[in-house]
């Protein structure tokens, strides 16, 4: 007997290194669950303080640790939750508080699901690789990678996704977002839940010494920042000219028809003596349909022909029974010369899917939504005199997708249309922004990004401001805008790394809990 006594207690402490029980109970895991949301919010615009997304990812990891799957499930839903009411609070502006707090609540579900994973991983990444390296590198690696999983599964799924809220979008302004040329969106969240997770593995530690895991901390951050930013070659430039008119362009903006259109009209007047290649106005700029109102034709065949240049404008185009959110590329000679309807309509703001279903949880608020927009299917990439433009509209510009087709059609700048009037003073729309910003860098292409409200900006393909407009101010951005055909690895290979990172996350923690060891001493975790 005492001999089996002095094996168990051999083995005690490799158990104790692998096995680790709760930091946090759970009450106070919860505390600090409520509290990581309104952190991880603080990262990204507008308040942009991006070193409190690592902070704030740090305060989710730790709830996590030695958590049994209930235990998970809560601190992750109250995290996700507390985030999410937050981060997306511009969505009441729209259509009220139960929107809003529907796909909080949806978003939190996932993300407690993803907790799930995380806590399993690091019950059995450290059990089933218990040297240094397995309870180290690879159980961060395989967290890291959860993590995006999760958000990469949320981007796409149901009804197109919820791309808004990755953690990448909170480095628009940091030293990271030279980044996302390299990895793209979620290879940068890979890489920043991974350098969190490795200094709270580091942490953990005890058999290191001190000065060995903060070196190691800090000497990966270095080799994440080090990265050059990706080579760009600019190819010749463009002259654009993008007008915001600060019209009535919201939703329940009780406006005559054509109004805002004639905001646009006021302030083009005051660069029509410009030279430039192009005009290009925000999403549902015309909101008298030119394809289908002779007087909006003549008004922009007018303007067209007085600036010599086509315009890119938006409208809501109706073919058949079909209405779609629209980009015309229209100049006076040819009228419509291009259409790109938008391929990513906002569910349950641009069209109610499974309406039926949906209608009698809220018929009143299902019951706003008359027009339903149809999904697009045509390229997004116009021909404008020679040089290709990726053209996207509002949302589209959270679609990875979108932009790499946009680029592997040959698009050299990239003009975002949008309209931010629902929004208000919200945060919106600075996420918005940011994640234009993003983009710029990503694809190394120039972004025009023009709203009816602002805030609207022409950035460089470094993600550099080259012109603005204040937000709800009427006002133009003449500027000659640089042209890029570099495809940055992000744009070639992105795809691709997403689904190896999630796929080895998935396959390391299933291959972690087939071959974890056998618990010696019991220690279960608390819940």
């Amino acid at each position: 007997m005492r001999s089996l006594h002095r094996r168990s207690d051999r083995l005690r402490p490799i158990d104790a290194l692998v096995d680790r029980r709760p930091p946090l109970p759970l009450w106070l895991a919860a505390v600090v669950a409520i509290a990581a949301g309104p952190v991880l919010d603080a990262g990204f615009p507008d308040r942009g303080v991006w070193p409190l997304t690592f902070v704030g990812i740090a305060l989710v990891l730790l709830t996590l640790m030695g958590r049994s799957i209930g235990g998970a499930l809560l601190v992750g839903f109250l995290a996700g939750e507390s985030f999410y009411l937050i981060h997306i609070e511009w969505a009441t502006a729209y259509l009220g508080p139960v929107p809003w707090a529907a796909l909080s609540t949806l978003e939190a579900i996932f993300f407690a699901l993803g907790a799930v994973l995380i806590t399993l991983s690091y019950r059995w990444v450290p059990r089933a690789f218990p040297g240094i390296g397995g309870r180290v590198w690879l159980t961060a690696a395989v967290v890291a990678a959860l993590w995006t999983a999760r958000e990469t599964l949320v981007s796409t799924w149901p009804y197109g996704g919820f791309p808004w809220a990755r953690m990448a979008l909170g480095q628009s302004e940091s030293p990271f977002a030279p980044l996302v040329a390299w990895v793209g969106f979620s290879g940068l969240s890979f890489l920043m839940v991974l350098l969190v997770a490795l200094a709270l593995q580091l942490a953990a530690t005890a058999e290191l010494p001190t000065v060995s895991r903060v070196g190691t901390a800090v000497l990966a951050v270095i080799a994440v920042l080090v990265v050059p930013a990706w080579p760009t070659t600019t190819t010749g430039s463009m002259r654009v000219a993008a007008i915001q008119g600060n019209g009535p362009a919201g939703y329940f903006d009780a406006a005559a028809p054509g109004t805002v259109m004639q905001t646009q009209i006021d302030e083009t007047l005051q660069v029509l003596d410009a030279d430039v290649d192009v005009v290009v106005w925000p999403e549902g700029s015309a909101d008298l349909d030119p394809q289908r109102v002779p007087q909006s034709a003549a008004a922009l065949d007018a303007l067209s022909r007085r600036m010599d240049a086509p315009f890119v404008v938006g409208a809501i185009s109706q073919r058949g029974d079909r209405y779609y959110n629209s980009s015309l590329l229209w100049d006076a000679s040819d009228g419509v010369r291009d259409v790109y309807d938008k391929k990513h309509p906002v569910p349950f703001g641009e069209y109610v899917p499974d309406r039926k279903f949906w209608e009698p949880f809220a018929p009143d608020l299902i019951g706003l939504i008359q027009r339903e927009y149809t999904p697009g299917t045509k390229d997004n990439v116009f021909d404008i005199d020679g040089v290709l433009a990726g053209i996207s509209i509002c949302f589209d510009i959270a679609d990875d997708q979108l932009t790499r087709d946009a680029v592997s059609g040959g698009a050299r700048i990239v003009f975002a249309q949008t309209n931010n009037a629902d929004f208000g003073q919200t945060d919106e729309n600075q996420q918005q922004l940011a994640i234009a910003r993003l983009r710029a860098i990503e694809s190394a292409r120039s972004v025009v990004n023009i709203s009816t409200v602002g805030t609207s900006q022409i950035i460089g393909p470094d993600g550099s401001t080259i012109d603005s407009i204040p937000a709800f101010r009427p006002g133009s951005m003449v500027s000659e805008v640089p042209l890029t055909d570099t495809v940055t690895p992000s744009m070639a290979f992105g795809h691709q790394l997403e689904m190896f990172i999630g796929g080895m996350g998935l396959a390391s923690l299933v291959l972690a809990g087939f071959t974890a060891r056998p618990r010696r001493v019991s220690n279960r975790p608390r819940t």
